[in-house]
């Protein structure tokens, strides 16, 4: 044989597997950036659970406190039918704080728990706008009563946002008043508002900003942290997880509340479907 020809026949030979290892990889990274794009969508129909380590400072009377705020927020979409989905989102915090409340030391333990529930479209209306909206609770599940409210409480919830191309932009707000519960804590009014803008790249990677604002009525105080984070969607053996972290600065702290620079991680296990 022609040692041009064999040599031409050999290239057709590997470029045929390269070439579908090409399109794989491409493949997947297609599909990362997808699972990407659902996360930014708070009411996509994606389960997972993340996992969102928080570090602040500078708290209480003395600014002298500081507090590791672990929340665990798994999100279950259930479809009610062919149009609707019910999206379950929770937030349990783990708290450890330290030298916030004069003279009571440390505290270790579960904070309350926040939980919404969002009916949504699976489609998005004619001009691209996803919504969800659905009642909130406040359930008390502190371990201490340094660490949450001993209040029962319930509000309305909403979400509203779109996807063009590569971002994503919205925003998503609760009010929680309470109820029930113990009698000598201060009422709970308070409103939860989150604006948010993320741009998702081809790899799957995710840059995010958005604001936490939370206003109480009782005490007409804000606190108002601003996020810049950074996440990415990779593959650990057979789970598909997002890992990623940033900063955040307290543009407005309420009395004795966290000031200047906090941090954040996250981890999030995904189970598409």
């Amino acid at each position: 044989m022609n040692p041009l020809t064999s040599m031409a026949s050999a290239a057709r030979r590997l470029g045929a597997p390269l070439l579908a290892l090409g399109l794989a990889t491409t493949t997947h990274a297609q599909d990362n950036s997808d699972l990407a794009k659902q996360l930014a969508n708070p009411v996509a129909a994606l389960i997972s659970v993340p996992f969102q380590l928080n570090w602040d400072q500078d708290i209480g009377p003395e600014e002298d406190g500081t507090r590791f705020t672990l929340n665990v927020q798994p999100v279950v979409p259930v479809s009610l039918n062919e149009d609707w989905n019910l999206i379950s989102r929770t937030i349990l915090p783990v708290i450890s704080q330290d030298d916030i409340f004069a003279g009571e030391g440390s505290q270790f333990g579960l904070g309350d728990t926040v939980q919404s529930l969002f009916f949504s479209p699976k489609a998005p209306t004619d001009r691209g706008w996803i919504w969800g909206v659905g009642p909130a609770l406040l359930l008390p599940t502190a371990t201490d009563k340094l660490l949450g409210a001993e209040k029962w409480g319930a509000g309305p919830t909403g979400v509203a946002l779109r996807q063009a191309g590569p971002w994503t932009y919205g925003a998503l707000f609760n009010h929680l008043w309470s109820f029930a519960g113990d009698g000598k804590r201060n009422d709970v009014s308070g409103t939860f508002l989150q604006p948010f803008v993320s741009y998702t790249t081809p790899t799957a990677w995710t840059f995010a900003l958005n604001t936490e604002s939370t206003y109480n009525w009782k005490g007409s105080d804000w606190n108002v942290p601003v996020n810049l984070m950074a996440n990415k969607v990779i593959k650990v053996g057979d789970q598909l997880i997002s890992a990623g972290g940033g900063l955040r600065y307290y543009a407005e702290s309420a009395d004795n509340g966290p000031e200047g620079l906090g941090a954040r991680l996250v981890l999030t296990l995904l189970f598409p479907r």
